[in-house]
């Protein structure tokens, strides 16, 4: 992937673990990075302090962004600075974690002091499952409604395989089982190759305009 656009891409870790969530989008970060001008950052929701979003709708009355000081300053910071996300999440219960349906939550007053902060940056996800078929697509399908809702632009890895993003399957043994999985890893190249390729040609159409 040679281009004379660089991409500034944020890897984000759902997981409250250092496992096999926090590896793979790690393991993304690092493939994007080569052969190209990719730039990384990592945000990990481990040990992080984030509070629950509690509609007391301060971010809409002031603008000012949310009534919590936490961690989520650091996110937020992190997000709008980036051209392209892959998000990561473990499955629970046939859906996102805890953790990362909070930070979605908490984006609310990201946009609510910009409607436009998450505009036309690039999505695409990945769900670590401890079974083969545990979900993933479920929980990629709360990803992408995250981004779709935040005027952001979802992408996938493509047909036959990585349809809707990564899918990998850890077999419930953290780190270990997830790099043991080459199909599932597989899946995430293929779409960290298109996250990257879509968020060049948008930057190239931005140029011709």
């Amino acid at each position: 992937m040679t281009n004379r656009h660089s991409v500034y891409l944020l890897g984000i870790s759902g997981s409250p673990r250092e496992a096999s969530t926090a590896f793979v989008i790690k393991e993304a970060l690092g493939y994007a990075t080569r052969g190209s001008k990719t730039k990384t950052d990592y945000f990990s929701l481990k040990d992080k302090n984030v509070n629950f979003c509690i509609h007391c709708d301060y971010c809409i009355r002031e603008k000012k962004g949310c009534i919590h000081e936490d961690d989520m300053t650091e996110a937020y910071e992190k997000m709008e600075k980036a051209d392209a996300f892959i998000i990561g999440t473990p499955v629970y219960n046939g859906t996102v974690s805890g953790q990362l349906k909070t930070l979605f939550d908490r984006c609310r007053a990201m946009v609510a002091k910009n409607p436009d902060a998450l505009k036309n940056k690039v999505g695409a996800g990945v769900a670590v499952g401890g079974d083969r078929l545990g979900g993933q697509e479920l929980a990629l399908l709360t990803i992408h409604s995250f981004y779709l809702a935040n005027k952001m632009i979802p992408t996938s890895g493509g047909p036959f395989g990585a349809n809707l993003g990564g899918t990998v399957w850890s077999r419930d043994l953290g780190k270990d089982g997830a790099q043991k999985d080459a199909e599932g890893l597989s899946t995430v190249y293929r779409t960290v190759d298109r996250l990257i390729e879509l968020t060049i040609q948008l930057k190239e159409r931005v140029d011709r305009t």
